[in-house]
C-alpha cells in the first residue's frame, strides 16, 4: 500500500467523519426546540427512554452526542440512572440506521446531494431551508467518504491474507474494532471502514461482524471522556453504558457461528449484511436487558455507590453540551437561570424575615447568597459567549439572550437585596425605627414586588401562552408598585412635617422604598424579555 493509498484513506475517513457531524449540526438545528421536548417525555418507564433515545440519535445522528447528553443530564440531577440506562439503550439503536444508510448503494447519486445541498445553502430564503441544504450537502459527502476509501483499498485486493486473522478468532476482531473506534472516537466510520473493505471482497463477514461488536465497545470512549470530572451518578451512568455493551458482545460471542449464518441470509449484499449485524444486535442487546433495568441499576450503584453525603451545587453547564448538542446546551443555560432564580428568592425571603418578622440576618450569610449570585451571573455569561460562538439556529440564540438577560436582572435584584440590608443596618446604627406606618406601607410595596419578581422567575420555564399571562400580571404589579411608590414618598413627608417620623432616619426609609420599586422594575423587564423570546420563535 503505497503512501498515496494511505494518505487518501486518511482523507476518506476525514471526510466520512466531517459529513456525519454536518448531518448532525444540520438536523439539530432543523430540530430546535423538538429535542428538548422529546427529551423531556422521559418519566418513569425504561421503556420510554428507549424509544425517546431512539428518535433523538436518529433525529442528530450521533450516538456519541446523546450519550454526552445523557452524561450531563445525570450529572446536573435531572435524570436518574434508571432513565440514563433506557435512553443509553435507545441510542445505541439509533445510531444503527446511519449504517443501513451507508449500506444503501446510493454513492452514484452522491453529487446530486451536494448540488441540491449548495442551491438551498446559497439560495435558500429562510433558515430551515439552508439547515436542510447543510444536511443534504452533508449526505452527499457521506459517500464520497466511503467511495474515497474503498478506492484506497483496492490496491490490497490480492493480500487478502492481511486480514485473515480476524476470521480465525472472533476475540481478534472484537479487540480490533474497539481500538479503531477509540482512536476514532465515531463507531459509524468503524462501520464505514469496514464496509468499504467488504465491498473489496478485503473482509469476509465471518471477520466484519467481530470487529463490529467491538466497535461497540469502542465507542463507549465518549461517555467516559464525558464523565471524567463529574459527579459519582454521572460516572454510574458511564458504567452503564460500558458494562451494557460488553456484556451484549460477551453474549454474542459464544454463539457467533448461528449469529453469522442468520445474518447471512438477512441479505445478498455483504454491505447490508454488515449493517443488519449491527442493527440486530444493538435490538436485541437492548430487548435481553430491558426486563432487568433495575436489577441493571442496582448492580452499578454496586460498583460505584452512591456519595454517603450530599454533594455540593451541581452545575447545568457542561461544556460538553455544547461541543456535542448546541441546542440542548440552550435549556442548560435555562435551567442554570432557573437554580439561579430559587437563590435570589432565597435572599428576598431573608430581606423579609429582617424587615417584617423581627427575625435578626448576619451579613455573612446574606453575602454568601450575593456571591452565589454573582458566580451564577458570571458563569452564564461565560458559558452563553462559548455556545454563541457555535451553530445555533435563530430562535434558539433570542432564547440565548432572553436567558443572559434574565440573568443579568436577577443579579441586579440580588444587588437591591444587599442594599436593603445595609440600609437596615445603617437604621440599626443610628438606633432609629420607621414607624409602624411606614412599616407597613413598605411591607405593601415588598409583596408586591416579591410577588413579580416570583412570577417572573416561574415565567422562565412556562409555555408560550403561561408566560403572556404571567407577564401581565406582572406588569400590572410593577405598574401598582410604581404608583405606590409615589404616594409612599408623599405621605412620608407628610408624617416627617407632622414629626411623625424619625427624621435621621428618613434617607435609609426612602432609599429603601426605590430598592424595592427597581426589584418590581426588574421583575418586570425578566418577563417582557421572555415573551419577546416566544413571539420570535411563533412569528
Amino acid at each position: 500500500m503505497s503512501l498515496f493509498n494511505v494518505i487518501q484513506l486518511i482523507g476518506g475517513v476525514g471526510i466520512f467523519l466531517y459529513s456525519i457531524k454536518m448531518i448532525s449540526e444540520s438536523l439539530q438545528l432543523m430540530a430546535g426546540n423538538s429535542l428538548q421536548n422529546l427529551i423531556g417525555m422521559l418519566t418513569k418507564t425504561p421503556v420510554l427512554g428507549v424509544m425517546v433515545g431512539t428518535v433523538v440519535t436518529v433525529l442528530i445522528q450521533s450516538s456519541s452526542a446523546t450519550t454526552v447528553m445523557t452524561v450531563s443530564f445525570v450529572d446536573a440531577g435531572l435524570m436518574t440512572l434508571k432513565q440514563a440506562i433506557g435512553l443509553i439503550m435507545g441510542a445505541n439503536i439509533g445510531t444503527t440506521v446511519t449504517g443501513q444508510i451507508i449500506a444503501f448503494k446510493i454513492k452514484d447519486y452522491c453529487y446530486l446531494f451536494i448540488i441540491l445541498g449548495s442551491l438551498l445553502q446559497f439560495l435558500g430564503k429562510t433558515n430551515a431551508q439552508k439547515h436542510l441544504g447543510a444536511g443534504l450537502f452533508g449526505f452527499g459527502l457521506l459517500f464520497i467518504g466511503m467511495q474515497t476509501m474503498e478506492d484506497s483499498m483496492y490496491v490490497l485486493r490480492s493480500r487478502t491474507d492481511l486480514f485473515l486473522m480476524f476470521k480465525e478468532s472472533a476475540m481478534l476482531g472484537v479487540l480490533a474494532g474497539t481500538v479503531i473506534t477509540v482512536l476514532i472516537q465515531s463507531s459509524a466510520a468503524t462501520l464505514g471502514i469496514t464496509i468499504a473493505l467488504s465491498m473489496q471482497g478485503l473482509i469476509p463477514l465471518e471477520a466484519a461482524i467481530p470487529i463490529i461488536l467491538g466497535s461497540n465497545i469502542g465507542t463507549t470512549i465518549t461517555t467516559i471522556l464525558a464523565a471524567i470530572g463529574t459527579c459519582r451518578h454521572a460516572k454510574q451512568a458511564c458504567l452503564a453504558h460500558v458494562l451494557f455493551n460488553i456484556i451484549g458482545v460477551a453474549i454474542f460471542l459464544p454463539i457467533m457461528p448461528l449469529y453469522i449464518d442468520f445474518i447471512r441470509a438477512s441479505s445478498d449484499s455483504i454491505g447490508h449484511q454488515i449493517a443488519n449485524a449491527h442493527s440486530l444486535f444493538n435490538i436485541c442487546n437492548t430487548i435481553i436487558f430491558l426486563p432487568f433495568v433495575g436489577s441493571f441499576a442496582k448492580l452499578i450503584t454496586a460498583i460505584i455507590p452512591d456519595p454517603q453525603k450530599p454533594e455540593s451545587r451541581k452545575s447545568y453547564l457542561d461544556p460538553k453540551l455544547i461541543e456535542f448538542t448546541p441546542a440542548v446546551a440552550v435549556d442548560a443555560v435555562k435551567n442554570e437561570c432557573l437554580a439561579m432564580g430559587s437563590v435570589l428568592l432565597e435572599s428576598i425571603d431573608k430581606i423579609e424575615e429582617l424587615y417584617f418578622h423581627h427575625q435578626k440576618i448576619t451579613r455573612e450569610e446574606l453575602t454568601a447568597i450575593e456571591n452565589l449570585l454573582d458566580k451564577y451571573h458570571a458563569e452564564i455569561g461565560d458559558y452563553s459567549q462559548a455556545l454563541m460562538r457555535h451553530k445555533i439556529s435563530d430562535s434558539e440564540l433570542v432564547r440565548l439572550h432572553g436567558y443572559v438577560s434574565s440573568a443579568g436582572d436577577m443579579e441586579r435584584i440580588g444587588d437591591k437585596c444587599k442594599l436593603l440590608f445595609h440600609l437596615w443596618e445603617k437604621k440599626e446604627e443610628l438606633q432609629g425605627d420607621f414607624s409602624e406606618q411606614a412599616i407597613a406601607e413598605l411591607q405593601q410595596l415588598f409583596d408586591k414586588a416579591n410577588t413579580a419578581v416570583e412570577l417572573s422567575v416561574q415565567n422562565i420555564s412556562l409555555p408560550p401562552a403561561s408566560a403572556k399571562e404571567a407577564f401581565a400580571q406582572v406588569e400590572d404589579l410593577s405598574m401598582e408598585v410604581r404608583q405606590m411608590e409615589s404616594k409612599i414618598r408623599h405621605m412620608h413627608v407628610t408624617r416627617l412635617a407632622q414629626g411623625l417620623c424619625n427624621a435621621s432616619i428618613s434617607l435609609s426609609f426612602l432609599d429603601a422604598v426605590g430598592a424595592i420599586e427597581h426589584m418590581s422594575y426588574r421583575a418586570k423587564k425578566m418577563s417582557q424579555v421572555i415573551v419577546h423570546q416566544h413571539i420570535h420563535e411563533n412569528s
